[in-house]
């Protein structure tokens, strides 16, 4: 077997190439192809896909999250490796060699996973409301050992208004650490440095473009660690961002057509997902519309009738239902009853309430397990807020002495977001990409690629042939 690693750096298009030099001249000295994400292309489909080398409709992860229709619950972010259905590429190299191993350092979808090494962020959350940054990892005991040497993982430089180069930073250290002391077959790292300001500031703004030139050194000084200990380096992308200029507030639209329901919650409104006839998992450019059993002497809500008035909304470019959401690999239980694609140039946000002063407190925090959908407005804090590190220092002050509050910093103006993705129909420079290492013998798949662009579950099969070449 041959040692691989598979470096997963978010963002990275050959666009994106273009400005990253080292990155770029190994896609010269290799092969570089497109790849064509699923529906959605988002982190965790995208990563499921690649994993096990099946759709959607295959391994059961239709977004970030889903509608768990029995406890009418919207599960978002949730970890567990046991949600991904079928094979992952370790389980099949296991089958055709024992020895194989695998390392999955920040991949989700990675805690109680069947790797023999694992890392993951898994922050504890205490009952005086504190967040307090932390990983999981297999074994336990390498969460201590990497705890001393790298210091704490960067939790709030990893998510939210600070993220930043320090998260991907500590990643690549960790994986330099567990190649260095486990020495697995197949080691899978995430990098996602530049999905934070390519939603910020737009994937073509020159702030942007400086943050891929730091991204590049800190992949490019792993690359050259990696091969220095015998590993091979694959690199791989999910998906590409795009511009956007305006969102489709779904939420709201379904509220006016007296299809979705809120509950007052002092003063607040609050999602009723199991009372609402229709509502919308917001998940980038995709959101998943999900439609309830009618109550008791109420009429049920056409899905067909549904679709052919959201059809109609600005923004919206496609309406999956039926066999069209089957043709596009997303004919499973989790997924809404319509699947809903953005224009170019759109995308979704979460919000139902009409009025701001309504919204719940929540939503001017970072919680991504409670929020029903994505919120990229995590990443910015409120404009509004005059000097905001004196004002989340005294936050962070007042609960350090035992006070409770919301760290209410998160703006609820979704103008600000300028960059998204999901959609898996783009220009062949927007997708996302794979490069291989010099003289793969997962070549021969690459070479299957239809006009230049790879299917992204035939990763799961080029991972496999560069394993077990001789």
């Amino acid at each position: 077997m041959r040692r691989l690693a598979v470096l997963n750096i978010v963002g990275l298009t050959q666009a994106v190439l273009a400005h990253a030099p080292g990155l770029s001249g190994r896609a010269a000295k290799g092969m570089l192809r497109a790849l064509r994400p699923p529906l959605p292309a988002v982190t965790c489909t995208a990563q499921a896909t690649m994993l096990t080398g099946r759709p959607p409709a295959g391994h059961g992860i239709v977004g970030n999250g889903w509608y768990d229709r029995e406890s009418a619950e919207v599960r978002f972010w949730k970890q567990s490796g046991r949600l991904v259905a079928g094979d992952k590429v370790w389980d099949v190299a296991r089958r055709r060699d024992p020895a194989f191993t695998c390392a999955q350092l920040f991949w989700w979808f990675n805690m109680h996973a069947n790797v023999d090494v694992a890392v993951t962020p898994r922050p504890l959350y205490l009952a005086d409301g504190r967040k307090i940054p932390d990983i999981h990892t297999r074994p336990a005991s390498l969460r201590d050992d990497l705890t001393a040497a790298l210091g704490a993982f960067p939790l709030f430089r990893f998510w939210g208004p600070g993220a930043g180069l320090a998260s991907s930073t500590w990643i690549a250290r960790s994986a330099a650490h567990v190649v260095r002391t486990a020495a697995p077959t197949l080691t899978l790292v995430y990098l996602p440095h530049l999905d934070y300001a390519a939603q910020q500031y737009g994937p073509d703004d020159p702030r942007t473009i400086a943050e891929i030139g730091a991204i590049d050194r800190v992949a490019s000084d792993l690359a050259s660690f990696l091969e220095s200990e015998g590993v091979d380096v694959m690199i791989v992308s999910e998906y590409g961002l795009e511009a956007v200029d305006a969102p489709v507030r779904i939420n709201r639209i379904l509220r006016t057509m007296g299809l979705l329901a809120v509950r007052d919650e002092r003063g607040r409104d609050h999602l009723d997902p199991g009372e609402s006839r229709a509502f919308a998992i917001a998940d980038h450019q995709v959101a998943h519309v999900c439609i309830n059993p009618p109550a008791p002497r109420a009429s049920a809500t056409d899905p067909a009738r549904l679709a052919a008035e959201l059809a109609g909304v600005e923004g919206i470019a496609e309406v999956l239902l039926g066999e069209a959401r089957a043709a596009r690999g997303l004919d499973h239980p989790r997924a809404g009853d319509l699947v809903l694609v953005a224009s170019p140039g759109r995308w979704f946000s979460y919000d139902w309430w009409l009025d701001d002063a309504r919204a719940p407190d929540y939503a001017r925090t970072v919680d991504i397990h409670r929020k029903p959908g994505y919120d990229p407005l995590e990443l910015f804090v409120d404009p509004r807020i005059r000097l905001p590190r004196l004002r989340i220092a005294a936050m962070l002050a007042a609960r350090r002495l035992g006070h409770r509050m919301p760290l209410s910093i998160i703006p609820l103006d979704p103008a600000l977001v300028r960059g998204s993705h999901g959609r898996d129909h783009v220009r062949a420079e927007a997708a996302p990409v794979l490069i291989l290492p010099p003289g793969s013998a997962a070549g021969a798949i690459a070479d299957e690629a239809d006009a230049g662009v790879l299917p992204m579950a035939r990763v799961h099969d080029a991972i496999l042939a560069h394993v077990f070449s001789a």
